[in-house]
């Protein structure tokens, strides 16, 4: 088996997911490479040190040029803030190298498609962090789809809410610097609409609304200098899928109570399926006919389950998801598969976003594949 070894720039959350992602995949998989965690990169020295000892990398850059260039690495993880991305993947992806970008893949349509053709003429892989949709029971509710259980798609209904910023004086970060990220609708919604599109479709054409409802905040926790804010606060949609199901989505960091609250109902025209993040091991479905729902639990005969747990009930958890991702990742190096959301799919959802953006600032329904980047 032939060595692969991975460069991961960013040591916040995300990288500490990719990190453990990477520890952990050997050991609830056989791969057809041998992983080596050959570089890490943070513009802090210190910390990029203080990571790269204590999450097993060989080497710590304070410059991710350098790590890009660095012969050991073959695959590059990003998991900066999103302006970084498009920078970063470019220069990965001229260099030959496969790129695993967290999402979005851009803040704008511009760059991601720059991006997508970038890794065309690279001929890399390429996947981008959706990893909700790696998760054995998601995969369960899309066979169920595929193979007709619910009858014709009529509907889907979903949200996906946080409360991370309800309060007004949550201080401003990159999240709330439009070039930098692109709001809830970016931060959250690409997640659900990426979902969306893994499930049912296609989507044609969209109608939104969006608001910012705080203004202002602090430019720092503590500080009596504020900053005006014009990212959305929250979004809706309402969908029409090129399968003929309608549906709705929200995303919002303001509502109190909900952590992680990526939720959907399907509906057919033989029963309604739902899910929520927050209980991420269980399916409700009603089938016609039947007085109200059942609840499906994930076990071990859903594929990728048994790999961390033979029992069912035990549950699986959010870096199980991200370690499932990372191994169909390495799997698609290795020239043995294809899933996973990689940069056409990822331009894709990009496009959908920038529709519902176009059809909520100009109030109208706007058809998906009319929207382009800027300059064509």
């Amino acid at each position: 088996m032939r060595e692969l070894g991975i460069g991961l720039i960013g040591t916040g959350f995300m990288g500490r997911a990719h990190a453990l992602a990477f520890r952990n995949v050997s050991a609830a998989f056989e791969l057809p490479v041998n992983l080596r965690l050959a570089a890490l990169a943070d513009a802090d020295p210190q910390r990029g040190a203080e990571c790269a000892r204590a999450w097993g990398f060989t080497t710590a850059h304070s410059d991710w040029q350098r790590l890009i260039d660095d012969p050991a690495v073959h695959l590059v993880a990003i998991t900066t803030p999103n302006h970084l991305h498009f920078p970063m993947a470019m220069a990965a992806l001229a260099a030959g190298k496969a790129v695993y970008c967290e999402k979005p893949l851009a803040v704008s349509l511009e760059q991601a498609e720059h991006m997508h053709r970038a890794a065309q003429a690279a001929g890399v892989v390429t996947r981008v962090g959706y990893n909700y949709q790696h998760n054995p029971i998601i995969e369960r509710a899309r066979q169920m789809i595929r193979g007709g259980e619910l009858g014709q798609i009529i509907s889907f209904d979903g949200e996906f809410c946080e409360d991370f910023m309800a309060d007004p004086a949550a201080p401003w970060s990159w999240r709330c610097e439009p070039s930098h990220a692109g709001g809830a609708l970016a931060d959250l919604g690409s997640h659900l609409l990426a979902m969306a599109r893994f499930l049912i479709g296609d989507v044609q054409a969209v109608c939104a609304d969006s608001q910012t409802v705080h203004g202002q905040r602090p430019a720092a926790a503590g500080s009596s200098e504020r900053k005006a804010i014009v990212i959305d606060d929250h979004t809706q949609a309402l969908l029409r899928f090129a399968n003929g199901a309608r549906g709705t989505f929200s995303s919002s960091w303001l509502k109190h109570g909900y952590k992680n609250h990526l939720s959907f109902e399907i509906s057919g025209t033989l029963g309604t399926l739902s899910f929520d993040q927050e209980r991420l091991n269980e399916l409700r479905l009603c089938r016609a006919g039947r007085e109200g729902f059942e609840r499906i639990l994930a076990g071990p005969t859903l594929p990728g389950y048994a790999a961390f747990s033979p029992a069912p009930g035990h549950q699986l958890g959010y870096n199980e998801l991200k370690t499932l991702e990372v191994h169909e990742l390495l799997m698609a190096v290795a020239g043995q598969g294809q899933a996973g959301t990689d940069f056409a799919e990822a331009l894709a959802v990009e496009r959908l976003a920038a529709a519902i953006r176009v059809a909520a600032r100009e109030e109208r329904w706007v058809q998906v594949e009319t929207v382009q980047a800027k300059g064509r």
